[in-house]
């Protein structure tokens, strides 16, 4: 029997918004997991509890969701005017795989804090607001991070309350700055140039979509036309094989139209992006913690899943799209929450609701976003080291 001794690395566990994962110092990881590469996929695999048959994640700090297997990497930037380089990493559950396609929106927030908590950021006032230029190594992407500081530490305490979870911190605002992927044809924020588009799904037909690439690329479809009301909650589709299974056949759909991948086996490597988001019209909803939710506090439902599964409350790389797309007029979004400009948009989710705001404008005929702002907040779980077996990774 092997008695190898397991390898102790600094670590901090850490929630953002409604997820959580395990934040590293680059210079604080094996020499051979500092580099893209098989050894840093299986040593943050063996830290979160994957490949899990089980998918239960019980020898790891995962917590057998998307929302909680993930793991990030903070460096001081290379990028001029940014202070820190912010990579993440999804952890697949059950499949022996880590995603780097995409970003997380809600562990963005976690991003900033700590790096002021590792000492990245210089000038951090001793009371006020710390803002942090954070370069999003997975998509190429500035974000702002605006993080409240107290006696020249994170202010980690407040009355600030997050549908989703369950206790109140402090506010941090967020700003993600030209959020839409980049490309050279002005419209790849939509990739096919549409607005809407119509997707021709093996066992739903032909489907309307809005394709979009802002914070996340995100395949929208209206709830109703699947057989949707929009006020699902996560028992109902995470319950039903049948029904992940149908989810996931748009998602394909979607990838493949938005050449995301080039055959439909490809989807199954790349499980973090797309995300496939339904929407519907305000309707009076209960949310999955009995809380009732009447219309009029929100202009539209949306539900949307995450590595295969309903999300528990909304993803805050999806909740860009939604900004994004809920202010362009003419797509699916837009015309669920009542048409028109606007430049900001409450929505309902399984938890409760989300208000989220986004700048867009016509250049040459083109759409573009210049950020989109939201609310969340972040607090360190515990901090130390965590412990992997020598020769796992």
């Amino acid at each position: 029997m092997s008695a190898q001794p397991q390898a102790r690395i600094p670590a901090t566990y850490l929630r953002g918004g409604t997820s959580k994962g395990v934040f590293f110092r680059l210079e604080d990881l094996p020499e051979a997991c500092r580099v893209p590469g098989r050894p840093r996929d299986r040593l943050f695999q063996r830290v979160i509890g994957s490949p899990d048959p089980y998918a239960a994640q019980i020898d790891g700090m995962g917590g057998a969701t998307s929302s909680t297997s993930k793991c990030v990497i903070i460096s001081p930037s290379t990028r001029a005017g940014h202070d820190v380089d912010y990579l993440y990493g999804q952890v697949s559950i059950d499949k022996d795989f880590v995603d780097w396609s995409g970003n997380c929106g809600n562990l963005s927030t976690g991003a900033g804090a700590f790096a002021i908590h590792a000492g990245y950021v210089r000038d951090v006032p001793q009371d006020g607001i710390c803002t942090v230029r954070i370069w999003q190594a997975n998509i190429g992407k500035t974000i702002v991070a605006h993080v409240p500081v107290r006696g020249g530490q994170v202010q980690e305490s407040g009355d600030f309350e997050l549908d989703g979870v369950t206790f109140p911190a402090a506010e941090i605002v967020l700003e993600f700055l030209d959020p839409a992927d980049d490309g050279d044809d002005g419209g790849a924020m939509f990739p096919t140039g549409k607005l809407i588009d119509e997707l021709d799904v093996p066992g739903l037909g032909t489907v309307k979509a809005t394709l979009i690439n802002s914070g996340i690329p995100t395949v929208f479809v209206n709830a109703a036309d699947i057989g949707h009301t929009g006020a699902e909650l996560r028992e109902h589709i995470n319950s039903s094989p049948a029904l992940l299974a149908k989810f996931e056949a748009l998602r394909v759909a979607g990838a493949l139209r938005m050449g995301l991948i080039q055959t439909a086996e490809e989807a199954a490597t790349r499980q973090h992006t797309p995300k496939i988001a339904f929407v519907a019209p305000a309707a009076d909803y209960t949310t999955s913690s009995g809380k009732a939710v009447p219309a009029g506090d929100i202009d539209l439902l949306v539900r949307a899943l995450s590595m295969g599964k309903l999300h528990h409350a909304m993803m805050g790389t999806a909740s860009v799209a939604i900004a994004t797309a809920a202010a362009i007029p003419g797509t699916l979004v837009n015309l669920a929450a009542g048409g028109g400009e606007r430049a900001a948009v409450r929505f309902g989710h399984p938890s409760g609701v989300l208000r989220v705001g986004a700048e867009a404008c016509q250049v040459d005929g083109q759409w573009t976003v210049t950020k989109a702002v939201m609310s969340r907040s972040a607090r360190i779980l515990m901090e130390g080291v965590v412990r992997v077996p020598a020769g796992s990774f």
